[in-house]
């Protein structure tokens, strides 16, 4: 099983992160996931009714992932967190992308806690993964692109196991080789926060809740941490 690290310089930069890591082996992504639908509708009838709006950019879990890309050199308001894009393609359009009934899993929790979400089917992991910056030689191939080849820029905090890079601009975009489908067995889903101090509670409710949409659809589920104090697990 890969091991997923958190480079001492990335944890020296961002001390106060936290990553929770959803494991589920045996996943079922050919079947109904009713709680995945009912969350999906139900989210979105509390947008429509206006009993709840999503996160954006003035909001301090955004607002800090908006920090931390200038800090790289990346331009939040032209590429954006990935929970800041869904959350406004969802205040704009009223419903959330019906991908797989996993990716939606992790789409719904991410936007009801504002918080970045992502996966990666880890038949397709090479090696462990690393959460560290790039140097500028890496390739990366983005999610729907299979024919496009991108070079993250140096210094840009990326997800990288031992072939290429998996997200760039640390959560702005997933790999196209490492995407869930529905044929996907092995998965690890990713929830992040930069200040655990202040956020801590809403990354663990948010990995209870999506390790309860997965959990009737798999055979295991389990969550671990991933942290300055606790740089690398085994998924």
């Amino acid at each position: 099983m890969p091991a997923f690290r958190l480079s001492a310089d990335v944890a020296a930069a961002f001390p106060d992160t936290l990553i929770a890591l959803v494991t589920a082996t045996g996943l079922r992504g050919h079947e109904s996931w009713p709680g995945t639908a009912a969350a999906l509708t139900g989210l979105e009838r509390q947008l429509a009714d206006g009993s709840w709006q999503p996160a954006d950019e003035n909001d301090p879990r955004i607002g800090a992932w908006h920090t931390a890309y200038r800090s790289f050199g990346t331009n939040p308001r032209r590429i954006r967190p990935s929970v800041d894009a869904l959350g406004r393609r969802l205040a704009k359009k009223g419903a959330l992308p019906r991908i797989n009934p996993a990716v939606d899993s992790y789409n719904v929790v991410s936007v009801r806690h504002g918080l970045p979400a992502g996966a990666f089917d880890l038949d397709r992991v090479a090696g462990e993964v690393v959460i560290r910056r790039a140097d500028g030689t890496e390739s990366f191939t983005p999610l729907g692109e299979p024919d496009t080849i991108e070079n993250p820029k140096p210094g840009e905090i990326v997800y990288a196991d031992t072939t290429d890079v998996l997200t760039r601009h640390w959560n702005h975009r997933d790999a196209h080789r490492t995407r869930v489908t529905e044929d996907s067995t092995r998965v690890v889903f990713v929830l992040e926060t930069l200040h655990a101090d202040r956020d801590g509670h809403l990354l663990t409710a948010a990995a209870g809740e999506l390790r309860d949409l997965i959990a009737p659809h798999a055979e295991q589920t389990m969550v671990r941490h991933l942290g300055p104090a606790d740089p690398e697990v085994t998924v």
